[in-house]
């Protein structure tokens, strides 16, 4: 769906059905407008504005999608016609930055996140709002200003409110990975802690920096032994081992993306075998591809919570077990105090850099 919200000095243009729309237009005060979004019979994206932007603060909210790569196009062609529209000020609201999980090198690949982020400076975006991106760094790949908005605050309220007996829970990393964001958790719902150590890795944390192209053949002529490069241990998995009690607690599993469910499914199984009566998995992105809903519908998973950043409707009717925290409320005061000029430290009070 793509509309437009239009006031006299603000003019918002919103591609999304997940965000609670007309609650959001109510919060800022302002209509739905109108914008032609649509695809030739070639697949090129064409966007036509049908209201003036001159000098006017445009915000373009833009949830991802399964086509991914369709939603960036129209973003930024969006962007582009704002830009040649003579829009003043031009804010991209994007609650799920896509590609966010490629920010890092891996072997001979590529750092996708820096790319988008200079197609969308390049388009003409002057300012960005996210939420809880994969990565703080990636904020230094815009030369714009980035809010990186969090989601803790709602799914912290979630916890508090809807987990019955929830003083008797403990927050638990599913990897090493992640036991910062979880020691934030824990110390907010005063809770203890607990890291599963030893699963197996995924490609974010091995070979990720490309430097393991093998060796050359070693040619003793041409080579001084003092310049021969040590050869390092190869690494071996230990077992699963979860440092930390959950024996008849409530295990809360706290990340920040939940798409192959994988990982998340084995944690389950290894705490339930160390005694937990009941799992809860909190994550801000519900990506949930391809079969993951039926994976945790049969699954020892009792509940996974997310947040609206993006549609999960079909994969919701699919699973019961997965519930939404709308976010809705903190994107639109994000909005309206970029447009009026006001501080944007009060969304981030009591937020920690590990949130």
């Amino acid at each position: 769906m793509h509309c437009i919200i239009s006031l006299v000095y603000l003019t918002c243009y919103i591609a999304s059905y997940c965000l609670e729309l007309m609650f959001l237009c109510r919060r800022l005060g302002v209509e739905l407008g109108k914008v032609q979004v649509y695809q030739e019979a070639n697949r090129e994206t064409q966007v036509q504005i049908e209201e003036s932007v001159r000098s006017k603060d445009v915000f373009i909210i833009q949830t991802v999608s399964k086509d991914v790569n369709t939603t960036i196009m129209e973003l930024l062609i969006m962007v582009y016609a704002c830009r040649t529209s003579c829009a003043r000020n031009i804010i991209g609201v994007i609650p799920y930055f896509p590609y966010s999980k490629q920010c890092k090198m891996r072997k001979r690949g590529s750092i996708v996140s820096k790319l988008l982020a200079s197609m969308m400076c390049k388009a003409g975006l002057t300012h960005l709002i996210t939420m809880d991106l994969h990565q703080k760094e990636i904020q230094g790949f815009f030369n714009i200003p980035v809010d990186n908005l969090r989601a803790s605050p709602f799914l912290l309220q979630y916890i508090q409110e809807e987990i019955p007996d929830y003083r008797n829970a403990v927050i638990v990393a599913k990897s090493p990975a992640s036991a910062k964001r979880a020691q934030s958790f824990a110390e907010r719902l005063r809770l203890g802690i607990a890291v599963i150590h030893g699963e197996a890795q995924d490609a974010e944390s091995d070979l990720v920096d490309g430097r393991h192209s093998p060796p050359t053949v070693k040619n003793i002529g041409a080579i001084h032994p003092s310049l021969e490069i040590p050869l390092l241990i190869p690494k071996e998995k230990p077992p699963i081992t979860v440092v930390g009690d959950v024996g008849g607690r409530i295990a809360i599993i706290v990340d920040d993306i939940i798409d192959d469910v994988d990982s998340f499914l084995a944690a389950a199984e290894t705490l339930k075998e160390r005694g937990a009566y009941k799992i809860f998995v909190m994550a801000t992105h519900g990506i949930l591809s391809s079969d993951a809903p039926r994976l945790i519908e049969e699954s020892a998973i009792d509940e996974v919570v997310v947040t609206n950043t993006i549609p999960h409707e079909i994969q919701k009717l699919q699973c019961p077990k997965i519930k939404t925290v709308d976010i809705s409320m903190i994107l639109s005061e994000a909005i309206r105090r970029i447009h009026n000029g006001e501080s944007m430290s009060y969304l981030f009070r009591n937020i920690g850099m590990d949130d």
